[in-house]
């Protein structure tokens, strides 16, 4: 009997703080790249640099891969890979910006202004010693409750431009160990300049994001799943029996991952809301595609 041969699809999330000198220009290359490998998702290019996030099949993002790294700005890039689905993005967006993550609080030199870097093993080492520390995590207040490290300070970001208007908030450590996370690594490193401008005298940030953390040590100190700005919507990245599920329903608490945007409020907000309780709630709406 004739199986048919499906390629596997992969997700790559990478990004690099480096002089674009025509952003313009590059988009259009790698549109056409993309267009050529069958690639769809999103990237944002700045004369800071880039911010992208593609699925394709494995063969595609190979070449895709290849090809950005024989340019010598990208030769050492990393990117962060996981399992895909064939339908993760609706299409392809690529997009010049002012910020290819944005935080509005000036221009930093990133490379030489970001914080110290911890790797996912060093900070596994700081939670087996004991160490005293906390984890500041920079991301969107959705994206904590699906998942989160232990000893976890959350500023409460509905959106990372937030971040300037939340000082005072996290002021009490500034003299604190603190280790700063976000998905992959890009909010950290513009995070920090801010953070370190302000006077935050031991600070740290976490190597390649929570993603090579989960990828790493599956199950260990980060709880929950991931969110991803993707039809995926969350991800454990690596498959993990008896991973512990932290997030709760708004309207009842009930144990759940699903996410909806609320529509009721401008922008939308994602909601996290279990399955009896958004027959009840028409405000709601998948976040697939959206």
């Amino acid at each position: 009997m004739y199986t048919a041969f499906v390629e596997k699809h992969i997700i790559i999330l990478f990004y690099k703080f480096v002089r674009i000198e025509n952003p313009a220009a590059f988009r259009e290359e790698q549109i056409a790249l993309c267009k050529r490998l069958g690639l769809k998702g999103r990237m944002l290019i700045a004369h800071e640099g880039v911010n992208g996030t593609f699925e394709g099949t494995e063969g595609a993002i190979e070449s895709y891969k290849q090809t950005l790294r024989s340019d010598a700005r990208f030769r050492d890039l990393v990117f962060k890979e996981s399992e895909g689905t064939g339908s993760a993005f609706p299409q392809l967006r690529i997009k010049v910006r002012k910020e290819v993550v944005t935080l509005g609080a000036g221009e930093f030199d990133v490379q030489k202004e970001t914080a110290r870097e911890v790797t996912a093993e060093e900070l596994e080492a700081m939670y087996a010693r004991n160490d005293d520390f906390v984890v500041l995590d920079l991301r969107n207040d959705f994206e904590i409750e699906a998942g989160q490290f232990e000893r976890t300070v959350d500023p409460k970001l509905r959106f990372f431009r937030d971040l300037p208007q939340k000082l005072d908030s996290i002021a009490h450590l500034k003299q604190k160990k603190v280790v700063a996370v976000c998905t992959g690594g890009i909010r950290c490193e513009k995070a920090t300049c801010l953070l370190q401008k302000e006077g935050f005298e031991n600070l740290y940030q976490l190597k390649d994001g929570i993603h090579t953390y989960m990828q790493k040590f599956p199950g260990k100190r980060f709880k929950g799943t991931l969110y991803v700005f993707d039809n995926r919507q969350v991800s454990e990245i690596v498959e993990t029996p008896g991973r512990e599920v932290i997030s709760r329903c708004a309207f009842c608490e009930t144990l759940t991952e699903d996410f909806y945007s609320d529509d009721s409020v401008h922008p939308s907000r994602k909601v996290i809301c279990c399955d009896e309780c958004i027959e009840t709630h028409a405000e709601l709406r998948s976040c697939v595609n959206a």
